[in-house]
């Protein structure tokens, strides 16, 4: 604990105050407290994080997607010539925020496919200037479907552009079983249904997902490498459908199963020792702010009263008293006073190391249960297909976790 704190704040101060082995110094004091404001806030946002992803109930990824807002033609049309002067111009950002509007903005009734390839087309060159290489390849891919639609002059210079993201990317053939399965890149959704797909990805590692009604799901995962096509396919199994005889849920109790193995949510109420989980990992929360809290006020008690010691040891230095002054038998009547406030000086520094130590246990508890889910009451069981897949990019780097708190 003492080895971690020190290398959160990067000072020594807060290793003075739980071991007691040397005086702070004023700027040692200074960085002390520093480093308990950097804790308190810490903690505070760990609180509402974790009573967030505790109260919070899941959603499905498409749930999060706003829908597109419909325009005319005419604002589409103003779009693309904005975006076309700033292209002119030079300035790949301001024209990328117009592409992007205006490819958004797509109405097909109002707004031709020529118009509708050139924008697709345009987007990708300016997120290729942009280095933007996926969202490049991805664009100019959509743009050169509908070639047929573009002029000679338009198809070479998106064809060139094409070429030079995808080295950059990992060209992705996928095949799916059957062709009306929604498929899922690292959790979001990639549009309308087909068997096969042309799909680009940033170097490292993705899951690929797909799920159909009465189906099966089925994953894998993909480790995407620069300038590589690799080639997936992925077949749903049909879902298993128990025969009919003793046994076999009736009423309600079937409409529920049923609902869940189609990929719907149930619609009845979770039973009440579900709830425990969630109100445990709370608990959790709460315990390891609180004992974090009260140990940094036990330690901060302890370097009150060990600053004060020392004050009061160089003031009586000055006045003649030696190191064994209080350990002779004929003693000051202040010796006592002295004693009370040593004793209450380890008192507070072991509570504050005592406070932090519980707080790293019901931490790693806490965390622990975001990762597996237990039984503890009545008949609530494990949550069923979670998954952790590890996913990183040229951006970003972490784990997806699938499935139900």
């Amino acid at each position: 604990m003492t080895t971690f704190l020190d290398r959160l704040c990067n000072s020594h101060s807060l290793v003075q105050i739980m071991t007691l082995s040397a005086p702070l110094t004023r700027h040692g004091w200074h960085e002390y407290r520093r480093c308990m404001r950097f804790v308190a806030q810490s903690l505070w946002m760990c609180l509402m994080l974790g009573v967030a992803i505790g109260t919070t109930h899941p959603v499905r990824a498409e749930d999060g997607r706003p829908a597109l807002s419909r325009s005319d033609g005419s604002n589409v049309k103003d779009l693309l010539r904005r975006a076309r002067r700033a292209r002119a111009s030079g300035k790949s950002t301001e024209a990328h925020a117009a592409y992007k509007a205006a490819f958004e903005a797509i109405d097909a009734t109002s707004v031709t496919e020529r118009e509708s390839a050139e924008i697709a087309g345009e987007l990708g060159l300016c997120e290729l200037d942009l280095r933007k290489f996926r969202d490049a390849a991805e664009h100019l891919a959509w743009s050169l479907e509908r070639r047929k639609a573009l002029s000679p002059v338009q198809q070479k210079r998106f064809d060139d552009g094409l070429a030079k993201a995808v080295p950059f990317v990992a060209t992705l053939y996928l095949s799916v079983d059957p062709p009306d399965a929604e498929v899922l890149i690292d959790g979001k959704p990639i549009g309308r249904p087909r068997r096969t797909y042309t799909l680009f990805f940033e170097p490292g590692m993705h899951m690929v997902r797909a799920r159909a009604p009465g189906r099966e799901e089925a994953s894998q995962t993909l480790d995407a490498r620069a300038a590589t096509e690799p080639r997936m396919t992925i077949q749903l199994p049909r879902a298993a459908v128990s025969s009919t005889g003793e046994g076999e849920p009736q009423g309600p109790v079937k409409k529920a199963a049923t609902q869940v193995q189609a990929g719907r949510p149930s619609t009845q109420a979770p039973a009440p020792s579900a709830t425990w989980p969630r109100t445990a990992r709370i608990g959790g929360v709460v315990l390891t702010t609180a004992t974090a809290a009260a140990g940094a006020v036990f330690l901060l008690r302890a370097h009150v009263v060990h600053t004060n010691l020392r004050e009061a040891n160089t003031v009586r230095r000055e006045q003649g008293w030696t190191s064994d002054a209080c350990r002779k038998a004929s003693a000051p009547a202040a010796c006592a006073g002295i004693h009370a406030q040593i004793e209450e000086r380890n008192l507070f520094a072991t509570l504050g190391k005592v406070s932090l130590a519980t707080s790293a246990v019901f931490g790693i508890a806490t965390a622990a249960s975001f990762l597996t889910e237990v039984a503890v009451f009545g008949d609530a069981r494990p949550a069923r297909g979670l998954r952790i897949v590890p996913v990183t990019t040229g951006e970003r780097a972490g784990v997806l976790l699938e499935g139900a708190w």
